[in-house]
């Protein structure tokens, strides 16, 4: 199973840096290369952040698998995160991975 997320952050400040580099912390130790990533920032494109209704940053969609999940905050709280993502325990991977 592949996951899809979506960061929206507000610019390239510490809080959208930080926030890039939990996520993928947590794709890497949880999904291995299983995820796929796309770093939107919300002022160069703000049609996609109304579309979405963005109205926080940094926000990360869950888009796949369904339902669609949204956590809010740089993700620092790993734990919290990864529970509220969906995602599995450190040691939940599939057989098949």
């Amino acid at each position: 199973m592949i996951y899809a997320f979506r960061l929206y952050v507000a610019g390239d400040t510490a809080r959208s840096q930080a926030a890039a580099s939990n996520l993928r912390f947590l794709c890497e130790s949880r999904l291995r290369s299983n995820y796929e990533l796309e770093v939107v920032d919300a002022v160069e494109q703000p049609e996609l952040a109304e579309q979405e209704r963005i109205i926080a940053t940094p926000t990360v969609l869950r888009l796949a698998p369904l339902p669609q999940l949204r956590v809010i905050g740089d993700l620092s709280d790993h734990e919290r995160a990864a529970a509220f993502l969906g995602l599995p325990g450190l040691d939940e991977f599939p057989e098949r991975w």
